[in-house]
């Protein structure tokens, strides 16, 4: 499939294997050799936040940096850790948006769930991610009109749907992550919002889960293992290509307060919600979903 922009024709399935190699062979291996052995680190947002960040994730994405600027020089880049906050931003042209290491705290625990992150934006929209944990050998990757591969192999989105059954707010798990903040209206918020999916008398959902790393909740979140993601205080770069590999498997990304139906990839809240076979289900879920957000998240 073809997509264009600014008059250039991108064949997204030749980027999305292009990443796929990337993230395999020289990324992937780094990240497993590293992981654990990085106790000295900075705080990234403060001493009252526990966001940290390794000399590794600046290595990682340099590598990246490099090799996507050889292969693709007249397309942009934006990078968690040459992000520059209020001049950094995403235009139309086709951009790599990149998470060198995604759940920088598992990776300096050892916790096995740190992955890097790839997707590519068109118009500011996903069209191409790629998602590898190392750690657990598992790739998830996708690009606009093609489908979803795991580990190399086409995954059958509909044939999983269709074994998870229908899509119900009380039969659901949920990805939740307090995040870094653990202050102010923005977290009590989350926890408020964590009482009232939990509650027999809210929400009621079968129960929550918590990887620590945006970008592999939404590829579990993509191939069936999760019902819907809600956070707030994340990134373009944790959400880029898991958006496009959940559109691939039909689900849904909205904002996380209620109403935001249409968001973009910068938004900073997200509710990230699975396919279903029965459309109105998707809708049904966010509105029951937004039932129990108790605040609005602000970014």
């Amino acid at each position: 499939m073809q997509e264009k922009s600014h008059n250039q024709d991108l064949d997204l399935l030749s980027i999305e294997q292009f990443l796929t190699d990337l993230a395999v062979n020289e990324v992937g291996p780094l990240i497993k050799a590293e992981s654990g052995i990085h106790q000295d680190y900075d705080l990234k947002t403060g001493k009252r936040k526990v966001d940290i960040v390794t000399a590794i994730d600046k290595k990682v994405e340099k590598i990246i940096w490099d090799n996507v600027k050889r292969k693709y020089p007249e397309f942009k880049f934006v990078g968690e850790e040459s992000y520059v906050a209020g001049v950094t931003k995403i235009t139309e042209d086709a951009t790599f948006i990149i998470d060198p290491i995604d759940g920088t705290t598992n990776f300096v625990h050892d916790f096995p769930f740190s992955c890097t992150s790839m997707g590519l934006t068109v118009n500011r929209e996903p069209v191409v991610g790629v998602i590898f944990n190392p750690h657990l050998d598992l790739l998830v990757c996708a690009s606009k009109g093609n489908g979803i591969r795991v580990n190399g192999q086409e995954f059958d989105s509909r044939e999983k749907l269709e074994h998870m059954g229908p899509l119900s707010l009380r039969k659901s798990i949920v990805a939740l992550q307090p995040g870094s903040a653990r202050e102010g209206s923005n977290f009590e918020t989350k926890i408020n919002t964590y009482r009232n999916l939990l509650s027999c008398d809210g929400g009621f959902i079968h129960g929550f889960r918590n990887i620590g790393s945006s970008a592999m909740t939404l590829a579990y979140l993509s191939i069936g293992y999760l019902d819907s993601y809600w956070d707030g205080g994340c990134y373009s770069w944790d959400v880029c290509a898991g958006w496009c590999i959940l559109n691939e498997a039909g689900g849904r990304v909205v904002g996380a307060n209620q109403g935001e139906w249409d968001i973009e990839v910068d938004n900073r809240t997200y509710l990230a919600v699975r396919g279903s076979l029965a459309a109105s289900e998707q809708e049904t879920y966010i509105k029951d979903f937004w039932k129990c957000v108790q605040g609005q998240l602000k970014y």
